[in-house]
């Protein structure tokens, strides 16, 4: 047994909103840089909220070709990097 009590994430009833606070803190920290981001971050912010592992996954490959300089921010913003290692660690 590996004496992990952690539950997957669909059972976490704070999930949605902790994703939205690490999306909305992101994007105060991006500047004016947010709003050439947005169109990229919403769809990530929605697909990661609802859990969907394969969308957040597409969705990060297509911001990392395109936008390299937002990748960056998303893997080194603490919040928006445990939700992705969370999603993963349950199976993204």
């Amino acid at each position: 047994m590996s004496g992990d009590t952690r539950e997957p994430p669909g059972s976490d009833p704070g999930h949605e909103k902790r994703v939205h606070e690490a999306f909305d803190d992101l994007h105060a920290g991006l500047g004016e840089r947010a709003e050439e981001a947005r169109q990229e971050l919403e769809p990530l912010r929605d697909a990661a909220a609802r859990r969907s592992g394969a969308e957040v996954k597409e969705r990060l490959e297509s911001v990392r070709e395109t936008h390299g300089w937002l990748y960056e921010e998303l893997v080194k913003h603490p919040k928006v990097a445990a939700l992705i290692d969370e999603l993963a660690l349950w199976g993204f």
